[in-house]
C-alpha cells in the first residue's frame, strides 16, 4: 500500500489513471485478494483514490504531485518512468508455475542422494543431465548422451566460457545482441556480421569470413523472427565440416512456434560440430539461473577446465527440480500451456495493430515472444522518443544491428508481448498504437 501511497503522491501515477482489478492485482503479486481489496479502501477513504460503481478504480482527481516550496531544491525533470514494458526480454512473470515446481522440489529433495548436498559437479547434477538429453532428444531433435551434456548458468555464462576455449574470430548474425557480441569481444574475437533477410542468416557468406566460430539463432532469429531456412542449414553445417569449424546453436525460445510443430535443431545434423545452447530464462523464468550447453565430444573436457573444479553457479536444489520437472511432464504441460497464452497475445498483437495501425507490417510471429514493427524510413528515432513520453519501453531495431555490417539500416521496433502481466498488457497495446499513429504516414 505504501508503494500505491507514494506513486500517487509522486504524480507516477496521474489522475484519472484507472488502477487493475484487485483480484487482477492480487494475484499478479501473488496476495490475497483481501489484502489488494483492504489497501484500494484505505486509499479511497484517504481521497488518493476514487471508485465508481461500472468505472472501477481510478487515481482521484484531487490527487497530484506535493507542492514543491519556493525553498525546495531545484531539481532537472527526470524521464517517465516505465509503464509499459514491451522490452523483448522476459517471459509472463507471472504465469510461473508455482505449485508443480513446488512439488518438484519437494519430491526431488526428499529423494536426492547425500552426496547432492556436498561439493558440486561442474558437470552439473546427473539427474538433471539424464534428463535434459532425454527431453532434447524428444522434443527438440537434439542427438546427445548425458556425458555430452554440462550445466550453466544461463546462455551468457556458456558464451563466457565457450569464448574462453574457442580461436580466431566469430561469425555472428548481422542483428543480433550487443550484449553477446561484447561478450566475444572482450575473450578476444573479432566478430563478423552476416547478412540477415526472410530466410535467417546468409550462411553462404561464411566462408568468406575467416572466422573459426558462427553464432546463429536458427530456431527463430533474433531480433528479426525468421526461420534458419533449410537450406542455409544444410550450408552451415558444410562450412564446418569442410574448414573445421564450431556452430554455436542459440535456441533461446525454439519451444514457442505457432504455426507448427517446432522446427528441430540443427544439432542434429551434426553433433560433432555444433554447440546447442538452451536455458529456462524464456521457458520458465530468468530467475532460476539454469541453461545448458550440448557439446561435441572433444570440447566436454576444455570446457569444464574453463568452468573449474567446482560447481559456483548453478544451485544444485534447482537443478534436482528441473530434473523432477522435466521427468514427470510437468515442463511438457506448462510450455502447452503457455504456447496457448503467448498465441492469444501475439493475436491481439495483431488485430490491435491492423485495426489501429494498418499501415505497420508485423513480421516475426510465426514463433517466439517478440514481434516486429517495420516502420518507415528514418522514422524509428521518432517512434522510440514518443514511446518514452509516453511511459513505453521497447526496442529498436537498430540498436541490434552490428556495427561493421555493410547492409542498409533498417528501422522498427522490436515488442516483447510475454513480459506485461495480463491486467496490463492492454494499456501496454494502448500506448504502443498512440506511439505508432504519432508517425507520419509513408
Amino acid at each position: 500500500m505504501q508503494a500505491l501511497r507514494e506513486a500517487v503522491d509522486s504524480g507516477r501515477l496521474a489522475p484519472g489513471t484507472r488502477l487493475p482489478p484487485y483480484r487482477s492485482l492480487a494475484r499478479d503479486l501473488g496476495v490475497a485478494r483481501n489484502t489488494v481489496a483492504d489497501a484500494y479502501a484505505e486509499l479511497v477513504a484517504e481521497g488518493r483514490l476514487s471508485a465508481r460503481q461500472g468505472s472501477g478504480t481510478r487515481v482521484a482527481d484531487r490527487a497530484a504531485p506535493l507542492p514543491t516550496g519556493r525553498n525546495a531544491p531545484v531539481r532537472p525533470a527526470a524521464p517517465r518512468p516505465v509503464v509499459h514494458d514491451l522490452m523483448p526480454s522476459s517471459p509472463d512473470a507471472s504465469a510461473f508455475p508455482r505449485s508443480d515446481w513446488l512439488a518438484s522440489a519437494r519430491r526431488a529433495v526428499s529423494a536426492a542422494p547425500n552426496d547432492a548436498f556436498g561439493v558440486g559437479d561442474p558437470r552439473g547434477r546427473p539427474e538433471l543431465r539424464t534428463a535434459l538429453a532425454e527431453y532434447l532428444a524428444r522434443a527438440r531433435g537434439v542427438r546427445t548422451e548425458p556425458d555430452r551434456i554440462v550445466v550453466c548458468a544461463g546462455f551468457a555464462h556458456a558464451l563466457r566460457l565457450l569464448g574462453g576455449i574457442l580461436d580466431g574470430p566469430v561469425a555472428v548474425e548481422a542483428y543480433g545482441l550487443a550484449f553477446h557480441r561484447g561478450l566475444l569481444t572482450e575473450a578476444g574475437h573479432r566478430t563478423v556480421p552476416l547478412t540477415v533477410d526472410e530466410a535467417g542468416a546468409r550462411t553462404a557468406e561464411l566462408a568468406a569470413t575467416g572466422a573459426r566460430a558462427a553464432l546463429l539463432t536458427p530456431a527463430h532469429q533474433f531480433p528479426t523472427g525468421g526461420p534458419l531456412h533449410a537450406e542455409r542449414r544444410a550450408l552451415a553445417v558444410d562450412w564446418a565440416r569442410a574448414h573445421g569449424g564450431l556452430l554455436l546453436e542459440d535456441d533461446y525460445d525454439g519451444e514457442f512456434r505457432y504455426d507448427r510443430r517446432p522446427i528441430g535443431a540443427v544439432q542434429g545434423l551434426d553433433p560433432d560440430r555444433v554447440v546447442y545452447l538452451g536455458s529456462t530464462s524464456k521457458s520458465l523464468s530468468p530467475a532460476l539461473r539454469l541453461g545448458w550447453m550440448v557439446l561435441p565430444g572433444e570440447l566436454v573436457d576444455p570446457v569444464l577446465a574453463a568452468k573449474g573444479t567446482r560447481e559456483l553457479t548453478s544451485g544444485v536444489v534447482d537443478q534436482l527440480t528441473l530434473a523432477d520437472f522435466l521427468s514427470h511432464g510437468a515442463y511438457d504441460r506448462h510450455l502447452r500451456r503457455m504456447r496457448r497464452h503467448y498465441r492469444r497475445r501475439r493475436d491481439l498483437v495483431v488485430r490491435t495493430l491492423a485495426d489501429r495501425a494498418p499501415d505497420i507490417r508485423v513480421s516475426g510471429i510465426a514463433a517466439g515472444l517478440h514481434a516486429v514493427l517495420e516502420l518507415p524510413e528514418h522514422t524509428e528515432p521518432l517512434a522510440l522518443g514518443t514511446a518514452r513520453r509516453l511511459g513505453l519501453a521497447l526496442a529498436g531495431l537498430h540498436s541490434y544491428r552490428h556495427p561493421d555490417s555493410t547492409t542498409p539500416p533498417r528501422d522498427g521496433l522490436v515488442i516483447g508481448y510475454g513480459t506485461p502481466p495480463d491486467h496490463a498488457f492492454p494499456a501496454a497495446l494502448d500506448a504502443l498504437c498512440q506511439a505508432l499513429t504519432a508517425l507520419p504516414r509513408s
